[in-house]
């Protein structure tokens, strides 16, 4: 028997906005073999709407598709996980400082 699925919701701070997932996490420093390797594991699984990562010195950062079909390249909190989206929401105003704006993923 197979759990389902679980759900979680991450915030993270916009950085700029792509055309795939692939070109987001190359533009937040992640090298170009795996970010490919990432996007393909995240794939095989169905749809995905975010893809985290964690570049040289352990900053996260995620891929996170927008309602329009593009992707945002994210600086991202994992530590700050959620199980709803509205704790998500919550945690992401705390983040967002000096005009910056946020994004919630779903994992």
């Amino acid at each position: 028997m197979s759990e389902a699925p679980v759900t979680g919701y991450l915030p993270a701070i916009f950085c700029a906005e792509f055309e795939s997932p692939i070109d987001a996490l190359i533009g937040l420093h992640v090298p170009h073999d795996e970010a490919m390797d990432l996007v393909a594991a995240a794939w095989h699984r169905g749809a995905v709407r975010c893809v985290l990562a964690s570049v040289d010195g352990g900053r996260a950062v995620a891929a996170i598709r927008l309602p329009d079909g593009r992707w945002a390249g994210c600086n991202a909190f994992p530590e700050h996980l959620c199980g709803s989206l509205d704790e998500a929401e919550r945690r992401l105003k705390k983040l967002v400082k000096r005009g910056r704006t946020g994004v919630v993923g779903e994992l």
